[in-house]
C-alpha cells in the first residue's frame, strides 16, 4: 500500500466519523471499508485499532467547471468588472 497514512482509533470512533476526520466527507468511508476488510463488522471501535487511510485527490469545488482551464479566477473577476464601466443603477432622469 502507497500513499496513505494510518488512522488510530479512539474509543468509541465509528467508521463515517473517521472518514469526516480524516477526509473532511463522511461520504468517503468507503475507502476506509475498501481499505480495512476485517474490520466490516465493527460499529463502535475501541482504543488503538490501526486504520489504513489511503490518500485522495482533493477537488476544489470553489472551481468554475464551465470556465475553460486557461482562464483563471481572476481573469474572470476583471472581465465582469470591466463590462460593468459605465453602468449605473441610477434610472434616466427626463
Amino acid at each position: 500500500m502507497m500513499g496513505g497514512f494510518t488512522y488510530t482509533t479512539k474509543q468509541g470512533d465509528m467508521w463515517d466519523y473517521i472518514a469526516w476526520k480524516v477526509y473532511g466527507d463522511e461520504s468517503l468511508v468507503y475507502l476506509l471499508y475498501r481499505e480495512n476488510p476485517k474490520y466490516l463488522d465493527t460499529f463502535i471501535f475501541n482504543e488503538g485499532v490501526k486504520l489504513y487511510c489511503p490518500e485522495v485527490e482533493v477537488i476544489n469545488e470553489d472551481e468554475d467547471e464551465d470556465a475553460p482551464e486557461w482562464q483563471d479566477d481572476e481573469d474572470y473577476e476583471d472581465a465582469e468588472e470591466d463590462a460593468l464601466d459605465g453602468v449605473s443603477d441610477e434610472g434616466d432622469e427626463d
